[in-house]
């Protein structure tokens, strides 16, 4: 059975480009995989909280050692790493926002990004510890060309992921809206397009 991770970031609900988008995209991941199961997690409806001292301290503090405190202040970050373990295929929505992604994603990427849980430091760098999922990123711009050297959502996602683990990344873009009427639809024929999810 395929376990999917939906998440949304746009703070728009009703004509969000890349809401439809991904509703889009897990049916098509759903039509193809019997049985599959998705979890949907929407950071414009439940923003996770930014990380503040108390956070850091705990992260930093052995797990044995925590103090209740301590396990209370990173329990959602536990969650939502939990969810992504939980997940064969991640779907993330990425609406570019002044070049770049919506901080709510990036609070998101704060939380799940815990060394020893996610990555770990070896001899010879960094290990993501999150292998053997496939991730796509359904990016949506209004003037910024996805891909572009002023398109820092979609680089920065592609890195983050590569760093915790997540290698196997497919860009799915809308980009130029505001310019290219038929950004959505290529972006549409993309998904429609998917060959068997891994």
């Amino acid at each position: 059975m395929t376990n999917i991770l939906r998440i949304d970031a746009s703070a728009r609900h009703q004509g969000s480009t890349t809401r439809g988008l991904t509703d889009r995209l897990v049916e098509r991941l759903l039509g193809q995989s019997y049985g599959a199961k998705v979890v949907h997690r929407d950071l414009a409806a439940t923003p996770p909280a930014l990380l503040d001292e108390s956070w850091v301290f705990a992260n930093f503090t052995d797990e044995a050692d925590r103090s209740a405190d301590q396990k209370a202040a990173l329990a959602i970050s536990d969650e939502l790493i939990a969810e992504l373990e939980a997940a064969d295929t991640v779907v993330i929505g990425v609406p570019v926002y002044n070049f770049g992604i919506p901080a709510s994603l990036k609070a998101w990427i704060d939380l799940i990004a815990r060394a020893r849980r996610t990555f770990r430091y070896t001899e010879s760098g960094p290990e993501g510890l999150l292998t053997g999922k496939k991730a796509y990123l359904v990016v949506a711009s209004g003037g910024v060309p996805v891909g572009s050297d002023y398109d820092f959502a979609t680089g920065y996602l592609r890195h983050v992921l590569g760093f915790v683990g997540i290698t196997d990344v497919t860009v799915i873009a809308a980009g130029q809206q505001m310019m290219d009427e038929e950004a959505v639809n290529r972006a549409t024929a993309a998904i429609d397009e998917l060959k068997q999810a891994a």
